[in-house]
């Protein structure tokens, strides 16, 4: 990563009211070939880094995450020169040992969705991206190495199983995510880590879970009426715990190396014979090809 870069950052209502809270702020306009993103973008400094937030369920949360327009949001934010993305996102635990209010940085992920397209090059272009790592492990390393020592407990793997939603799992679902390797489930990480690795942004995820998912019998001391209350109270703290862990990421931003392929993803990625797309897909696509193509034009 070059010095000065732009960091995107991904996340809910209270993840944006606590930047808020630290920076003053303006909303850019973005249009997108994808339609608008979930909100206007806010573009801040934070910890003495350039930042671009965006609400991935937009204002009022009212975007279900079948429909959060992820090509949008990953366009915008490359728009806007973002390289580095750091997402968070309420979880459901699949582990014992990862309370709700503890932090995962994830490693891995099981894609579950079904209705969402997960790729800009759907039409005119094929691309088949490397996508054995998803999450950037450069930014992965600097979120692990910036955690240790902290007051927080952080959890440096994971494995983040995404499934299509809204609902929640059945009781059987929950179990064979357990033994299929899953840490954490939630709804919200596919397409959006695949599209930012299309648009060669490195990202990272802090997943933050909420609850025990339903594998977990639940205390017979409490009702169903408890468990609302407690999840938005365990999401407030996994999201204070978040918001620390990534104002000390950025304090170190600046001037990191990378060891990582994401800056170049699509250097082996486009198989469609170049001379032979179409010049008005070329142009559609032009932010994220178009040094790929400078002998072919």
């Amino acid at each position: 990563m070059a010095k000065n870069i732009r960091v995107g950052i991904i996340g809910g209502t209270g993840l944006g009211e606590a930047i808020l809270s630290h920076t003053e702020g303006d909303r850019v306009h973005v249009e997108t070939p994808f339609g608008p993103p979930s909100d206007t973008p806010l573009v801040a400094q934070w910890e003495g880094v350039e930042i671009v937030f965006l609400s991935r369920h937009g204002p009022g949360h009212l975007l279900n995450p079948s429909v959060v327009p992820y090509r949008a949001n990953i366009w915008a934010l490359k728009q806007l020169g973002v390289e580095a993305i750091i997402a968070s996102g309420a979880t459901g635990s699949l582990r014992e040992d990862i309370e709700p209010g503890h932090l995962v940085i994830c490693d891995q992920v099981i894609d579950r969705t079904f209705r969402r397209v997960s790729t800009f090059f759907d039409e005119g272009l094929v691309t088949h991206i490397e996508f054995a790592d998803p999450f950037c492990p450069s930014l992965r390393a600097l979120l692990s190495e910036v955690s240790k020592g902290g007051a927080n407990t952080v959890h440096h793997a994971g494995t983040y199983v995404c499934m299509e939603g809204p609902q929640f799992s059945t009781r059987a679902e929950s179990a064979m995510h357990r033994t299929w390797g899953g840490d954490l489930i939630g709804m919200t990480c596919m397409p959006e880590a695949k599209l930012a690795r299309e648009a060669e942004i490195c990202y990272a995820l802090i997943a933050l879970p909420t609850d025990y998912d339903c594998w977990r019998p639940l205390d017979p001391s409490r009702g169903p009426e408890d468990l609302l209350p407690e999840i938005m109270a365990n999401l407030h703290k996994a999201t204070e715990n978040a918001i620390t862990l990534i104002r000390q990421a950025l304090g170190r931003m600046q001037g990191l190396r990378r060891s990582c392929k994401c800056g170049h993803a699509l250097k082996l990625a486009i198989w469609s014979d170049k001379k032979r797309i179409d010049p008005a897909v070329r142009k559609r696509l032009e932010p994220l090809i178009a040094r790929y193509f400078a002998d072919n034009s």
